[in-house]
């Protein structure tokens, strides 16, 4: 199926049908700092051989239950219920830790990010991942990570310190840190980066992250720079292999969704930009939709495309050599 069959007629298709019922445990493990817990969905039945393993990460002040769509309110990364149980693979979703405002979420590369919690957590997905390729059968060519918000730059820590684990990556609301404290990424991975032009937390053009004019959360790098940088990394061409805007599914919404790929596609390293116009600190989906009072405070959501298939649809070809 080409991509934009795909994206007519595969991704509403998908976002449509029932869950099939992945199954899904409170896990623990012991860290340094104390005990870290994650929630573990399995696909029901469990198939049979070595599975993908994806790793996901809350925004800041989320939850892992919040992601999956087991607490209150919209949760549009909870698709990949659904995902795991049609693709027969494991999702692991760790709980961040508290922060110095009392918020769960994580330590990614913003150096200037004062209340971020001083976790070790890269170890603890380097744990989780330990685990359950012994534990669970998770195919170590195949572990990715996606997340959002403060996630999603926890993911770009990841992919720099995790790079050589790692077969591909994704990212929501997400930018590099501006100011890193982190050392610059040198393994070079796939990935799907998702951003919204009027995103009022993660600036697009780069800048201060904020919420409701909150300070201390560090600078981000613009959008289109932490493209680039991955792009570079992973040796690909200056000129996309395709930028084309997505099908629109409905007049009402303000939004557009602009594609950029560079690479070929398959298994070979691809970087995806997926560009948000008037698009808010959500992400796109056409099954979990947000609230008014979410799109009041947060920006409109885009209704064209799932983050979550996307985001499959970029791993399922990946391996790690």
């Amino acid at each position: 199926m080409d991509w934009k069959t795909w994206f007519c007629g595969g991704a509403v298709a998908l976002a449509a049908a029932a869950s099939l019922g992945a199954e899904v445990a409170s896990m623990r493990t012991q860290r340094p700092e104390g005990p870290r817990d994650y929630l573990l969905a399995t696909p029901n039945p469990l198939p049979a051989g070595k599975r993908p393993l994806v790793i996901l990460l809350h925004g800041h002040g989320g939850s892992a239950r919040q992601l999956l769509g087991l607490g209150a309110g919209a949760a549009p990364l909870s698709q990949w219920m659904e995902i795991a149980d049609r693709e027969g693979l494991l999702l692991a979703v760790p709980d961040g830790a508290r922060g110095g405002d009392g918020e769960q979420g994580w330590h990614d590369c913003r150096a200037d990010a004062a209340k971020n919690p001083p976790t070790d957590d890269v170890g603890l997905v380097a744990a989780i991942i330990r685990r359950e390729v012994t534990e669970r059968g998770a195919d170590p060519a195949r572990i990715y990570a996606m997340g959002m918000s403060n996630g999603g730059m926890m993911v770009f820590r990841l992919a720099s310190e995790l790079g050589d684990r790692l077969a591909a990556f994704a990212t929501v609301g997400a930018s590099m840190a501006r100011n890193s404290g982190c050392a610059a990424p040198s393994h070079p991975l796939s990935a799907l980066i998702i951003a919204g032009t009027a995103d009022p937390v993660v600036p697009y053009t780069g800048g201060p992250v904020s919420l409701f004019d909150s300070k201390g959360r560090g600078d981000v790098m613009p959008v289109a720079d932490s493209a680039a940088f991955w792009r570079r990394l992973d040796d690909l061409p200056d000129i996309p292999h395709v930028t084309a805007q997505l099908p629109h599914a409905n007049a009402d919404d303000p939004t557009r969704a602009t594609l950029t790929q560079w690479g070929e596609g398959g298994p070979g390293r691809r970087v995806l930009l997926l560009t948000i116009s008037g698009g808010g600190h959500v992400e796109p989906s056409v099954a979990h939709r947000v609230g008014a009072l979410y799109t009041h405070l947060l920006g409109h959501q885009n209704g064209d495309v799932e983050s979550a298939e996307l985001a499959w649809k970029l791993f399922r070809d990946q391996r790690k050599p």
